[in-house]
C-alpha cells in the first residue's frame, strides 16, 4: 500500500512539476510538484524498508525435564509476521 502511494505522489508532483504550463497566482504549482516528489520517494523508501523488516522471523526452541514425572518436556515457538497478503 505505501509503495503505491508513493508512486501515486512521485508521478502527480512529476505532473505538476514538469508537464502543467498553468500559472496560478496564490500557488506555485511547480513547488508544490517538486514537494509531492520528495514526499513520494520519502514514502517509497519507507514502505521498502517496512517490508524488509516484516520478513523477519524469531524461532526458538527449548528442551527441559519435566521434575514430577521425569520426561522431557519441549517447547517450540515461532514468531512470523503476518501474511501481508491478508491484511
Amino acid at each position: 500500500m505505501s509503495l503505491g502511494l508513493g508512486i501515486v505522489l512521485f508521478v502527480i508532483g512529476a505532473i505538476l512539476a514538469f508537464a502543467l504550463n498553468l500559472t496560478v497566482d496564490w500557488v506555485n504549482l511547480q513547488l508544490v510538484g517538486y514537494i509531492l516528489m520528495i514526499a513520494g520517494a520519502i514514502v517509497i523508501i519507507l514502505g521498502i524498508v517496512l517490508l524488509a523488516r516484516r520478513r523477519r522471523s524469531i524461532s526458538t526452541s527449548q528442551t527441559s525435564v519435566d521434575p514430577a514425572t521425569g520426561s522431557r518436556v519441549t517447547r517450540n515457538e515461532h514468531s512470523a509476521p503476518e501474511d501481508p497478503t491478508t491484511l
